[in-house]
């Protein structure tokens, strides 16, 4: 087991440093440098291996974070990595993306700081890198199955890679021009280079995996066709459909979505004039981790200002009554993009967008009041914020509409946070695809996996949803199975 006294004798909580604000700012490198092998390893040290390794829970992969924090402590990288990999495809995605549930479950969190679980788990595998421990791993034989993933994000890249391995021939078909969704689109270089996500798709291409960039299903080929080539069908089109913010002034331009601002700076774009923040007054409704991506792109654009904006109350810094330990709390938090400047405002509620023309000028801004009815804005605190770019980061409603898959929609189930504590402005989780517990729908052969069914959530839940999903396409087309199965459909995390 990991040193039986590690979390005794190592108290202090240590990170690996960030690069200083004025220099990450000239480009788009990541924040974070690597993390020394020696504090990581003693930071390891502090697991205490308990009885009941609630981190297991926190995590719907189901992550053996005692097993590789004891390997990692005994210097055995090799081993932690077969570890790590064994329940997780890509730990250098969730290692950077993923908030850390398993930290806020940690034991040792009652009444000491967390083990520093993200920071090992990165370090483990961006070492396995460099060791070249990570190798492709085709299949010994091919079952002359056939199945087409749609949607090349975590959900769809994960169970892609398992049902490969299985032997089951997949062919990837993604309707950008690179496979990876939106960690290749969304999520900003300084959290996440995408030379990570091409080494691993090249991975899944070396293991057989075929891509078909470039083609939308329901466009370039109809759903029909594509189950009528298949053997089976995995959607995995995320829930892309933002949520938006239907107030008067909202027909002007320069009022934008997050992510089609993300995704034009992420495609090196300079978008021309309209999504780019140089020389502009930006404001971010919506106070989660797409608004904070947005606060840090429109820092590296050149902004004159960036103000967030948040519905709610600022969080408090110690866990909520409501929200006892194992659970994920809503804490106030500063990201590395809040760390870099602008303004964070709470309980700030927009009542309507105002323009010169046909262009934004400023949002007219009152303080939220909190009533039988909800969150409302209260009259007489109306101020207007100068304003030249407009993001709206609410979180995504769900999927986009099908006209010929046969799917149907859910009422609205749980989707993880749809805009960051206390500042998305939604009025609740959005809704996927209605599907079985084993992923599957009314249409035989086709299963649903990851935001698409689940509705936005964790990059942790995409994964084991793919995983999950990859496990029932191969019990659909072989009548077993040995690929694993971390969650069920209608699984959900602490609560």
């Amino acid at each position: 087991m990991v040193d039986s006294r590690g979390f005794l004798t190592v108290r202090e909580r240590e990170l690996a440093p960030k690069r200083p604000v004025a220099l990450r700012l000239l480009d788009w490198r990541e924040v974070v440098e690597a993390a020394d092998g020696a504090m990581v390893a003693r930071q390891a040290s502090r697991c205490m291996d308990c009885g009941v390794a609630f981190c297991h829970q926190g995590c719907p992969l189901g992550n053996l974070i005692p097993e590789w924090n004891d390997l990692v402590h005994r210097g055995r990288g090799r081993e932690a990595i077969e570890r790590l990999h064994a329940t997780n495809n890509f730990p250098e995605f969730t290692g950077r993306a993923c908030p850390a549930p398993c930290e806020s479950a940690c034991v040792l969190g009652i009444n000491q700081p967390a083990v520093t679980i993200k920071q090992i788990e990165n370090s483990i595998i961006d070492r396995a890198f460099e060791e070249g421990w990570v190798v492709p791993q085709p299949p010994s034989r091919l079952t002359g199955k056939t199945v087409a993933v749609v949607g090349s994000g975590p959900a769809g890249l994960a169970a892609a890679q398992q049902l490969t391995r299985a032997g089951h021939t997949v062919a990837v078909y993604e309707r950008d021009e690179e496979p990876g969704g939106l960690l290749r689109f969304g999520i900003p270089d300084f959290k996440l280079e995408k030379s990570l996500v091409a080494r691993r798709v090249e991975q899944l291409r070396a293991e057989g995996t075929r891509f078909r960039c470039g083609v939308e299903i329901g466009r370039d080929m109809s759903w029909r066709e594509l189950r009528r080539r298949f053997d089976a069908v995995v959607v995995a089109t995320g829930a892309s459909v933002p949520r938006d913010l239907a107030l008067p002034g909202r027909e002007l331009a320069g009022i934008a979505p997050a992510m089609a601002y993300l995704t034009a700076a992420n495609r090196g774009a300079e978008a021309g004039e309209e999504l780019h923040a140089a020389g502009k007054h930006v404001v971010v409704i919506g106070g989660g981790d797409t608004g904070a991506d947005c606060v840090g792109t429109a820092h590296r654009q050149g902004a004159l200002s960036v103000t967030s904006l948040a519905i709610g109350r600022r969080p408090g810094t110690l866990r909520p009554t409501g929200q006892p330990w194992p659970t994920h709390p809503t804490l106030f938090e500063v990201s590395s993009s809040h760390e870099e400047g602008g303004e964070r405002s709470y309980l700030a509620s927009t009542v309507e967008f105002r323009g010169d023309g046909n262009r934004v000028t400023g949002l007219c801004v009152a303080e939220t009041g909190f009533t039988e009815r909800g969150r409302e804005p209260i009259a007489g605190t109306e101020r207007v914020i100068a304003a030249d770019l407009v993001l709206i980061a609410m979180g995504f409603a769900g999927p986009e509409s099908v006209a010929d898959a046969g799917l149907a929609r859910t009422g609205g189930a749980n989707a993880g946070d749809p805009g960051g504590p206390g500042g998305s402005g939604s009025q609740g989780g959005s809704g996927g695809f209605e599907r079985t517990r084993d992923f599957a729908v009314a249409e035989p052969g086709v299963f649903v996996a990851g935001d698409a069914g689940r509705g936005q959530s964790l990059i942790v839940w995409a994964i084991a949803e793919g995983r999950s999903a990859a496990a029932s396409v191969d019990r659909f087309l072989m009548g077993s199975t040995t690929l694993p199965s971390p969650v069920g459909a209608d699984d959900r995390a602490f609560s």
